[in-house]
């Protein structure tokens, strides 16, 4: 059987367990352990054990489940609350300005996070209804939240950025500070499309003059927030300083948000504890599973030289750069319509890499557009985790609804990976103050 014969076997192989609704780990290890087997014979299969594990086996891999840990701790304080609460006193007077703090909201919210769903939840429960109840068209209050919240996927610390460095070998470090730029823009832009949107459209927003705060109000909510802005700190600022790696950032991450949590909310119980480490090992196991299993099809599709055939292929077109970058992009985007976030960047990558590089693209760059890819992923149907999330927070709101109303949004969010991905370096010039 020749090598293409093989890769299309395989491939329909793995389509097919998908669609018949097998985990997406064992569908992506059967169908690299088939595929091995297929090329190398038995002899092959015992690298199916020392991909799995070799995966997973770095230094640089504890930080995953360190900052998922983190994000699940600060999830169960009123953190998400007290930071729209802040915000809606000191953008109130701003047209859309509910909608605007709960960007701003998200965006923060992030930063202590790394996890989409999580801050969906912590904002999205009580930002929406709010919104609804102060006479915020239900659209606009939706969109804004199920939007933003995928922030938490490009601004540091970002679980999707060490899974990318686990599989490229690229620096932790300079992705998170390459997704600093890039997030924070896409916060600038949603936040404009509100202004402009509640301008032209006024009924979508009650009158800013509705809703006012003293000065007093304003610093006083303040008080709520200054920890969460102090563990931001100190994780990002031992990162960027070159004080902590990355990983050893993700322990003083944790063990800030248990102070934060027991401390500065008293919210911790032994209970609470231990169904924080419950949920958070289940999510970790969940994603270090999938990596394990996605190496061993990704080392497949390598043997039999898939990466360098599309490379080989893609290059000898002759047509620019650009052009195939824009066939990359929208092929990720229905691909993440899909396939789970992880899985799409542990089996891609090895794929599309060699042709990135090829095309003289810096592999820092694409793992930074990737990530802007993948925030599409969570908010667009079937597979998007996000509208499910704020349809479970917000049960008054359908989950076609949510959709509807995203869509705006994330047509800002793909003219915000349009713009990066045609100007490389607005993504580049933030990590490359670290060399």
């Amino acid at each position: 059987m020749s090598i293409v014969a093989e890769a299309l076997l395989v491939s329909i192989l793995l389509l097919a367990l998908i669609v018949a609704g097998v985990n997406i780990y064992a569908a992506l290890g059967l169908s690299g352990a088939l595929g091995l087997f297929l090329t190398r014979g038995v002899n092959a299969l015992a690298l199916v054990p020392t991909s799995f594990f070799g995966q997973l086996n770095s230094f640089e891999m504890i930080a995953l489940p360190l900052f998922i840990l983190m994000g699940h701790v600060l999830a169960k304080t009123p953190i998400g609350r007290d930071l729209f609460f802040a915000g809606s006193r000191w953008l109130s007077w701003l047209p859309g300005g509910l909608a605007i703090a709960s960007i701003g909201a998200c965006t923060v919210f992030g930063a202590v996070s790394g996890v989409s769903i999580a801050g969906v939840a912590a904002v999205g429960g009580l930002a929406v209804p709010e919104m609804v109840n102060r006479g915020y068209s239900r659209s606009l209050a939706a969109g804004s939240v199920v939007t933003a919240g995928a922030l938490a996927m490009l601004i540091p610390p970002s679980v999707p950025f060490i899974i990318y460095s686990a599989v490229t070998g690229d620096s932790v470090a300079k992705l998170f500070i390459g997704g600093i730029v890039p997030g924070l823009a896409l916060a600038v832009m949603l936040s404009l499309f509100v202004l402009i949107r509640v301008l032209l459209r006024p009924t979508d927003a009650p009158a800013a003059a509705d809703l006012h705060f003293t000065w007093k109000e304003r610093f006083g909510s303040l008080r709520r927030i200054w920890h969460a802005c102090v563990l931001i700190t100190l994780v990002l600022g031992a990162i960027y300083t070159g004080v902590a790696t990355p990983t050893e950032a993700s322990a003083v991450g944790a063990a800030g948000a248990f102070l934060i949590a027991g401390i500065a909310y008293r919210m911790l119980t032994v209970g609470s504890i231990l169904n924080i480490l419950k949920e958070s090992l289940r999510v970790s196991a969940a994603i270090l599973i999938i990596m394990g299993c996605a190496k061993i099809f990704g080392d497949f599709l390598n043997m039999v030289r898939v990466p360098q055939m599309l490379s080989e292929f893609l290059l000898g077109l002759n047509v620019p750069a650009v052009v195939i970058l824009l066939i990359i992009m929208a092929l990720l985007v229905v691909l993440g319509m899909f396939v789970d976030a992880v899985s799409l960047i542990v089996v891609t990558t090895p794929i599309l890499l060699p042709l990135i590089k090829g095309l003289g693209y810096d592999p820092l760059w694409y793992g930074i557009v990737l990530v802007m890819n993948l925030e599409l992923a969570v908010v667009t149907p079937p597979v998007g985790l996000n509208l499910y999330t704020l349809r479970g927070v917000c049960p008054f709101l359908s989950v076609e609804e949510i959709i509807r109303a995203s869509l705006p949004f994330v047509g800002i969010q793909f003219l915000g990976l349009l713009i990066f991905v045609v100007f490389p370096e607005l993504a580049l010039w933030l990590p490359g103050l670290l060399e």
